[in-house]
């Protein structure tokens, strides 16, 4: 086993980082000129499919199927080709992280999942009690997901799956992480319907793209390794989440890996579902 000394002083090179060794670095700021499109709607997504990016689509659809005016336009954002550092979006997010959102009616920017979802809740007074334990619940188990996750995609996700070598210390440390959240997750909703009791909030929104896809073996092939069948109540609490029409949208806005032909790179308008529907169909 090769042992590693850390130096006095840590310093960059465009080895560090492995497979993300191209768009990783220390510093902030944007690396190129690039202007962000706008389109007609009052949001303005900038984002990727990826599990951060899928709560937020899903909350827009399912405002837009709750008869709310919270039409949008998404626009691509390819964070493997460091479109994420271009100054049009260092404005609007300068932590460089998707997604990112334009409220064009307030002039608000909006970044941080989390704060996109609570901000589009409260705007619209939706998916989130309006006070009361309800409200404190969802918020709750929210900002669980918020701390929760990073251990999950940055921990777990990288060791197991990106990292240039296997290494059994940092995979041993966050699959006892990863499997520890999904217990909490499994015993709070064995005896709930969602996270926070009865109501679909935000809290399901966050969490479903995150360990609700870990439960049905979406997430780094890892199904197996965690063993994910043993938690039950995730799985049933999936189920019901993942058939939602607006969450079956929302999760095809902005992808960029799999079918091809099942995911909307951009969505501008709700008859881009119809558009792609038809391709599937012919």
């Amino acid at each position: 086993m090769t042992t590693y000394s850390p130096p006095e002083t840590w310093t960059w090179n465009a080895e560090n980082g492995g497979e993300f060794a191209s768009i990783n670095r220390p510093i902030a700021g944007a690396t190129h000129e690039k202007t962000l499109p706008v389109g007609k709607h009052r949001f303005q997504l900038y984002s990727q499919g990826t599990p951060n990016g899928i709560k937020v689509t899903v909350l827009l659809e399912e405002l837009l199927a709750a008869g709310h005016d919270a039409e949008y336009d998404a626009w691509l954002i390819q964070i493997n080709n460091g479109d994420q550092f271009g100054s049009g979006f260092v404005e609007l997010n300068p932590n460089s992280k998707i997604p990112a959102m334009l409220d064009h009616r307030t002039g608000d920017r909006v970044f941080e999942s989390g704060a996109i979802l609570l901000y589009l809740a409260e705007s619209f007074s939706a998916f989130l009690p309006a006070s009361g334990s309800g409200r404190t619940e969802a918020l709750n188990w929210l900002f669980w997901l918020q701390g929760s996750a990073p251990y999950f995609g940055g921990g777990f996700g990288h060791f197991y799956a990106y990292a240039p070598e296997k290494m059994e210390y940092p995979i041993n440390r966050y699959t006892m992480e990863t499997k520890r959240q999904l217990d909490v997750l499994d015993r709070n909703l064995s005896s709930r319907r969602y996270l926070a009791g009865d109501e679909y909030t935000i809290a399901d929104i966050a969490t479903a793209p995150w360990y609700g896809n870990a439960v049905k073996g979406m997430s780094y092939n890892a199904g197996d390794f965690l063993d994910v069948g043993k938690y039950r109540n995730v799985i049933r609490w999936m189920d019901e989440v993942s058939e939602r029409p607006a969450y079956k949208r929302g999760a095809m806005v902005n992808r960029t890996s799999g079918d091809p032909d099942k995911y909307l790179r951009e969505r501008h308008d709700a008859s881009d579902f119809d558009a792609l529907s038809a391709l599937m169909a012919g």
